[in-house]
């Protein structure tokens, strides 16, 4: 491809800089123009696999829980969170790959919906432990069923045995 010109198969170019997002019908209205796009290479690479899966993973997440507006990484604070009261920031961030300054910011929004409290530690007073407050383990309740209807979903998507081969494999680094 040169300059933003894309050539697709059918020998048209496109001037804009990406293709159409979404799947989008051929001008003969035949097969999907994505499937008329090669991928070359990027069809044998594990890492472009796997974050196709992930934009589809959170975007189900998102949409499963959209009703009570969680996203993938405030689930994940509070999980931790929930899972280890107590906590304090450097830990949960550390322990999920979060940087500090964003976790401040999460945690910000989590506690102006009260689901989260920072109480100032007794052993640091430069650190806080993090809390559930009662309104946010009640939430998580919730989170985590919707959660668990989300990984159905994945489920139904690859197959109950490949979900669980998929956590064997990546659990490595988790």
């Amino acid at each position: 491809m040169t300059g933003s010109a894309q050539v697709f198969r059918s020998g048209r170019s496109r001037t804009s800089a990406r293709p159409p997002r979404g799947r989008k019908q051929a001008a003969n209205g035949g097969a999907n123009l994505d499937d008329e796009i090669g991928l070359d290479a990027l069809a044998g690479h594990a890492g472009y696999a796997v974050r196709r899966f992930q934009i589809w993973i959170f975007q189900d997440f998102i949409r499963t829980l959209a009703t009570v507006d969680i996203r993938p990484t405030q689930y994940s604070v509070m999980t931790v969170i929930g899972a280890n009261p107590g906590l304090s920031q450097m830990a949960v961030a550390k322990r999920l790959g979060i940087e500090r300054a964003r976790l401040v910011h999460l945690l910000d929004s989590l506690e102006r919906r009260d689901l989260v409290a920072r109480i100032r530690s007794a052993t640091d007073r430069r650190s806080h432990a993090l809390h559930l407050t009662a309104r946010g383990k009640t939430a998580l309740a919730q989170f985590k069923r919707l959660a668990a209807e989300h990984e159905r979903h994945v489920a139904e998507k690859i197959g109950k045995a490949n979900r669980e081969k998929l956590l064997q494999i990546l659990s490595a680094f988790t």
